[in-house]
């Protein structure tokens, strides 16, 4: 006689992974060479629970190189499950472990993701850059449904006018200017903006605080994931923002709840840098 317990096990599918995180924002990683091998959405939903689960921000994917310039190509789940474009902490982990790997104790690393390449570096220190393409604030790039491209824009929430900047970062972001990030309304306004009808596909959301033109507070609430104690893409959208308004200078130092990134935006026509540490928590596996 068969023991239904024992065949439901046997049929279970082993996933190795590594956990990783840069400054709080966490990830799980794993290998899977063919593109469609790996989790549904509805397990990596299952998988992010930080009971029941492993627990992350976002699950990485980590696949063959699709082109011969490249290391790797990467595909990013939310953890609610659904795909998004791009993930500027998640990529700088990416880097990481593939240069560790490779044995690499510093040097650069290209990247391919939905998004396109992400040239990665790095550094002698320990540190991670990646640059993470020219921020387009066009609204279609979003998408965000706009009658023409605007520095700021408002929004109806809740029957409260809000107005927030927009900008792609390989991904949404909408950037509201704060007086203080510690009494910003970010569970409040967080979901209400990025679940906002003139946002098709939802969005990030960031709360900026301008502390000098070199140095900012920000917290982001992640679209698919609600608040996170780092956001590297959140970090660079909030910068572009504050570059296109003449807020920031071009190398700015972001707080975040996690620690402390670095942005540099030099022109418009060149690509934004994200830089900051990475960890390795553990190593582990899980039978789904």
């Amino acid at each position: 006689m068969i023991d239904p317990l024992a065949a439901r096990y046997h049929r279970c599918m082993r996933l190795d992974f590594v956990k990783m995180h840069g400054l709080g924002n966490d990830f799980i990683v794993f290998d899977a060479p063919d593109s469609d091998a790996g989790p549904s959405s509805a397990q990596l939903k299952a998988l992010a629970d930080r009971r029941t689960g492993i627990g992350f921000d976002q699950a990485l994917v980590l696949g063959r190189a699709r082109r011969a310039d490249t290391a790797a190509y990467y595909r990013i789940f939310n953890a609610d499950g659904t795909e998004v474009e791009q993930c500027g902490n998640g990529a700088r982990c990416l880097a990481a472990l593939v240069a560790r790997r490779r044995g690499l104790e510093s040097g650069d690393i290209t990247l391919d993701s939905p998004a396109g390449l992400v040239h990665a570096r790095i550094l002698p220190s320990g540190l991670v850059s990646v640059a993470m393409g020219v921020p387009n604030f066009a609204p279609e790039s979003l998408p965000f449904t706009a009658a023409a491209a605007a520095a700021t824009y408002r929004l109806d929430v809740g029957g409260t006018p809000l107005e927030i900047g927009a900008v792609s970062i390989g991904n949404p972001h909408a950037v509201i200017r704060v007086d203080s990030v510690a009494t910003a309304p970010v569970d409040r306004l967080g979901p209400a903006v990025e679940n906002h009808p003139q946002f098709p596909r939802r969005t990030n959301v960031e709360f900026l605080e301008i502390v000098t033109r070199s140095h900012v507070r920000l917290r982001v609430h992640e679209r698919g994931v609600g608040e996170t104690q780092a956001c590297g893409t959140g970090a660079c959208g909030a910068v572009a923002v504050g570059r296109q308004r003449g807020w920031l200078d071009a190398e700015v130092e972001v707080d975040v709840p996690g620690g402390r990134l670095a942005v540099e935006w030099q022109r418009v026509d060149a690509p934004i840098w994200l830089t900051g540490p990475t960890a390795t928590v553990f190593e582990g596996h899980t039978d789904l």
